[in-house]
């Protein structure tokens, strides 16, 4: 791995571009991938021993364990960040320390089935909540008060299915750099 360029290993998918336009089809796209990522990461983590878990995906980088833990907690702060978009007006959402959560013991050691069977729920919540969404309730947004920006949930819909392929990515390029079935 140590010969592999560290920026892929980072981003094996690209780092995410917003589109200049967020089309009907775009975001009917972008939640069908929402609703199949659990499913996708439980088909390449099933099979998947404790040593695997436990290897980092990049030097320096988190385990698979991690990576499948953070997706949950990453997924559900954005559940959370929707509903708080879709009930209050512009609200400033709390943000959170991903590496210091990262590192806490239930990410370190607990078993990855808890955090697959919750985002199989929390998806299909997600893609059931996002499908009923009007283009009025798509251009609701929230502030992220680490930088000041403002985010609709249209933009959020596109992210977090880059989210998800993103660290599916991390999993999958791992399992081939180590020829994983």
């Amino acid at each position: 791995m140590e010969n592999l360029d560290l920026e892929k290993l980072k981003y094996p998918i690209g780092k995410f571009i917003a589109p200049k336009t967020y089309s009907s089809d775009y975001i009917l796209a972008k939640i069908e991938e929402i609703e199949s990522f659990p499913e996708r990461l439980k088909k390449e983590t099933g099979n998947l021993n404790n040593d695997q878990l436990d290897t980092p995906y990049r030097p320096g980088g988190w385990t698979v364990r991690q990576v499948i833990h953070h997706c949950a907690e990453s997924h559900m702060n954005c559940f959370i960040r929707i509903k708080w978009t879709l009930t209050e007006n512009n609200p400033v959402i709390k943000p959170y320390d991903e590496n210091l959560w990262s590192a806490l013991p239930d990410n370190l050691l607990m078993p990855i089935e808890s955090s697959l069977t919750l985002l199989e729920g929390l998806h299909a919540r997600l893609a059931f909540l996002m499908k009923s969404l009007s283009k009025t309730e798509l251009e609701k947004s929230f502030i992220h008060p680490e930088n000041n920006s403002e985010y609709k949930i249209k933009e959020i819909i596109g992210l977090y299915a880059w989210h998800g392929n993103h660290h599916l990515a991390h999993v999958t390029s791992l399992k081939k750099y180590n020829n994983w079935k």
